[in-house]
């Protein structure tokens, strides 16, 4: 089945895939701490994203329940450095991957959990900026980070690279089962 997850994700555009045990993920509380001075400005602002996704000691302690995942990443191309839009329209695509193969996976895995890159992005507005509940509970994904996944340190023991060149931009998620 690992071999089968990887080849999921590939199909559905990633750059790279591999299967990793939990004991590799790397988390740490310090993240909630960069949530909390809003440095990626979705503080309050995504349902996927804190406070609202939850306590991260318990989103920690829940990764743990599960016993491999698949550690993928796509990789965008940009104009240069300062190419902002072109970071957002890489997100953007990396989002609609990470869609894909969960309506591919959902059907094999039962039980999983499955983080995307900063914010859900699935919405252009979340519903949370209008003190509504979320569009699509089923399809929604929490970030890596909110769960306390330090992405550079656990990219760092696989073969994938958190760094992919010049003008490029790596977006992550991981599939817990």
């Amino acid at each position: 089945m690992e071999e089968q997850l990887i080849q999921m994700a590939l199909e559905a555009g990633a750059d790279k895939a591999e299967i990793i045990p939990t004991t590799q993920i790397v988390t740490s509380e310090e993240f909630r701490e960069a949530c909390r001075k809003n440095l990626c400005g979705q503080w309050g602002r995504c349902w996927m994203c804190p406070p609202d996704v939850g306590d991260i000691e318990p989103l920690m302690a829940q990764i743990r329940t599960y016993q491999h995942g698949l550690w993928y990443q796509s990789i965008g191309q940009l104009e240069d450095s300062f190419d902002i839009e072109g970071m957002s329209e890489a997100k953007h695509r990396h989002v609609l991957l990470s869609q894909r193969l969960e309506e591919r996976i959902r059907p094999l895995l039962g039980r999983h959990l499955h983080l995307c890159c900063g914010g859900c992005g699935l919405c252009e507005r979340c519903a949370r900026l209008d003190d509504q509940p979320c569009r699509f509970p089923d399809k929604a994904m929490p970030s890596l980070e909110s769960y306390g996944v330090n992405v550079y340190q656990t990219t760092s023991s696989t073969s994938l690279k958190y760094i992919n060149g010049q003008n490029t931009v790596t977006y992550f998620s991981l599939v817990l089962f």
